[in-house]
């Protein structure tokens, strides 16, 4: 999965490609990968719908 998230170290957004569909503690969706420049964990928290 491709999705654009911040990455705190480099503190710009960073484009990941590698990243995965994971559950929080909390129950909502994330999309987590690693920066491509620093290798930092990039979290995204994901919408709970769809809107149309």
């Amino acid at each position: 999965m491709e999705f654009e998230g911040y990455c705190v170290k480099c503190r710009k957004k960073q484009t990941v490609k590698d990243g995965a569909v994971k559950d929080a503690a909390n129950g909502r969706q994330m999309a987590q990968g690693t920066c491509p420049e620093c290798g930092t964990k990039v979290t995204r928290f994901l919408p709970k719908e769809k809107e149309k």
